[in-house]
């Protein structure tokens, strides 16, 4: 059965130890996998985790190799890849990246404070993501960088590091071992192999090129592995890995096509978001991505922000600014309240969000509008299925704020 993204992340808690991944490479599970592969003369270690795991992971590495470390590389330049490297960092250590990582790490750092609040709403239930923040580490020092491709030899061991800059990052890379016909992706599609992938997630960060992301996949689709590990887990048969990343790949290009199709003919954003979805061939699981999201961040990834919906989009007064009118011209809060508890028993919850936003926004402890919210944000949450991480959590921090 597939963990849900919150167990996943939890796996590698606690003391426990490095797992055995045959030919020499071992997996430490943390919030985002570090693997170790160990040759003759040191070894390579691919991600160093958060700054709070790095210590868990370096004594479980040191129970399965006595070899000097040689390398470090990154499979993207998020916090929870990264963030452990000055524990690992000695003189003698080479650090390779992607040469976006620099600008990668510079964003994240510059609005550190903006990303914890959105991590604390998302995953404040999971983790105590303010402890774990609290203070930024040293970052990683580069001691070389490559824009499209690197290859290496360690210890007997041929390594090659190629970019992907449709994953998470625009610094993304895999690390390839020809030997053994064994590649590492990290999140180039996410958490879950073989899920719908996520161009934008709710967290907050830059939108993730689909084109881009379909050349990537296809990159790593052309060196025939015959095992994939990513961020996560592990999986073997170059039959299978070849099926599961052609059908993602092939879904992200669907609904590129899509979009696109609709922009052309007219169809709004909305319109898109609500009609847009997967044929049966294609249908993936939405634990992480989610079809609608995907549409609306090819839309903006290709026309920005200014939908041709009205002037006011041009200007800094948003529609908010004229709910107190609203509220003013109808009467009060009341009628507003009743229109939006009708919607939700017609099974129009958002619409009665719309609506309560308003009266919220007026009268922040209106118990009527706040009873209404409970009721629209319960039927979004039932009708959602449960499936998608980010939506299961925002609507239950909702209901819990």
């Amino acid at each position: 059965m597939t963990p849900s993204l919150d167990e996943l992340v939890k796996q590698g808690e606690g003391d426990q130890d490095a797992v055995d991944l045959g030919d020499g490479i071992f997996m430490s599970r943390n919030i985002a996998n570090s693997y170790l592969v160990t040759s003759g003369d040191g070894d390579l270690l691919i991600n160093t985790g958060t700054e709070f795991e790095a210590a868990e992971i370096k004594a479980r590495f040191s129970r399965v190799s006595s070899g000097p470390l040689r390398m470090i590389t990154f499979t993207q330049g998020h916090p929870d890849h990264v963030s452990g490297w000055s524990l690992f960092n000695r003189p003698g250590v080479q650090t390779i990246a992607q040469a976006n990582h620099p600008d990668v790490r510079e964003y994240w750092r510059h609005l550190h404070p903006f990303y914890v609040r959105r991590i604390m709403k998302l995953w404040g239930a999971f983790m105590d993501v303010e402890a774990a923040a609290a203070a930024l580490p040293p970052e990683p020092v580069l001691t070389a960088s490559f824009i499209d491709s690197h290859a290496f030899e360690l210890g007997g061991r041929a390594v090659e590091l190629y970019a992907t800059p449709g994953g998470e990052t625009t610094d993304a890379l895999v690390v390839w071992l020809p030997e053994h016909r064994t590649v590492f992706i990290g999140n180039l599609m996410g958490p879950f192999f073989g899920h719908v992938p996520n161009l934008y997630t709710l967290r907050g960060d830059k939108i993730r090129s689909a084109m881009t992301f379909m050349h990537s996949v296809d990159r790593v689709i052309a060196l025939s592995p015959e095992t994939l590990i990513n961020g996560h887990d592990v999986f073997r048969g170059a039959d299978q890995i070849l099926t599961t990343m052609t059908k993602v790949r092939d879904a992200a290009a669907y609904l590129r096509d899509r979009t696109i199709d609709g922009m052309n003919s007219g169809a709004d954003l909305w319109a898109l978001m609500r009609d847009v979805t997967l044929p049966p061939e294609l249908a993936l699981p939405q634990v992480h991505g989610k079809v609608a999201w995907i549409v609306r961040a090819i839309w903006e990834e290709h026309v920005g922000w200014f939908r041709y919906e009205s002037t006011t989009e041009l200007y800094d007064t948003p529609p908010s600014a004229v709910w107190s009118d609203v509220v003013d011209l109808v009467g009060g809060t009341a009628p507003l309240v009743e229109r939006a508890a009708g919607h939700v028993e017609a099974g129009r919850p958002l619409q009665a969000l719309h609506l309560i936003d308003m009266v919220l926004a007026h009268a922040p402890a209106d118990a009527d509008a706040l009873a209404v919210k409970r009721q629209a944000l319960e039927r979004l949450l039932a009708d959602s299925g449960r499936e998608n991480h980010s939506e299961v959590q925002w609507l239950e921090q909702e209901l819990n704020g």
